[in-house]
């Protein structure tokens, strides 16, 4: 069974009292050890569809399923552990907190769910992105390619089902942020997660099992490698 399914999927909402139609009539499915790449202009749908698959958002009509479960019908509480259990989220601009060291970034998320051991486990995330020998710097001390390998590291430090990256390069030079795709797509395969990615990249599609072409909140095309 597909990690994500989303069937016949749409999302209206108004902006300034017009109806904005952000995505119609979508449906895919990813699966675990995918990597996917949702292509398209700006305004097409892509951080949209991202935010549906994730349980940030829900759909005005049609079904997203996260892991079995329908994000439409669950409570607070549940969609909260959902989240948490099931779904890293990778950020453009990284999104780390600049008062903590490397480790305790990593960290937070096991800590805010309870979790114990969280320093073995961050090592051990920090070591699947190569930077186990950064632990104790602070973001200001990082290159951007390495802030990024900490929000990786952070996202996948719960072993999510399912990995979203919105824009992962928008921020790194070309040669950065071809490492930061190879290290995603290593990862995609070695923790057998659903990596769905938004870009305007050509290069960063070029890397994917799948690349999905939005226009106008519609799918047009759907190629798979």
């Amino acid at each position: 069974m597909a990690i994500i399914a989303l069937q016949n999927v749409r999302k209206h909402y108004l902006t300034d009292g017009q109806q904005v139609r952000a995505l119609e009539d979508v449906s895919l499915e990813v699966n675990r050890g995918e990597f996917v790449a949702l292509v398209g202009r700006s305004g097409c749908g892509k951080s949209t569809l991202l935010n549906l698959a994730g349980a940030m958002d829900f759909p005005t009509s049609g079904k997203v399923m996260l892991d079995g479960a329908d994000t439409r019908v669950l409570n607070d509480a549940g969609l909260t552990k959902l989240r948490r259990e099931k779904v890293g989220f990778v950020f453009q601009s990284f999104q780390l907190l600049h008062t903590l060291t490397v480790f305790e970034n990593v960290e937070l998320p096991l800590l805010l769910a309870g979790k114990a051991n969280v320093r073995e486990t961050a090592c051990a995330k920090l070591a699947a992105v190569e930077l186990n020998n950064l632990g104790d710097r602070f973001p200001h001390q990082l290159s951007g390619g390495q802030m990024q390998r900490v929000g990786i590291a952070r996202a996948l430090v719960q072993s999510p089902s399912v990995l979203l990256a919105d824009e992962p390069t928008g921020n790194l030079d070309t040669s950065t942020g071809n490492m930061i795709l190879q290290l995603l797509q290593r990862l995609t395969r070695e923790m057998n997660t659903a990596t769905i990615m938004a870009t305007h990249s050509a290069e960063a599609a070029a890397l994917a099992d799948t690349v999905v072409c939005l226009r106008d909140g519609k799918i047009q095309e759907i190629s798979r490698r």
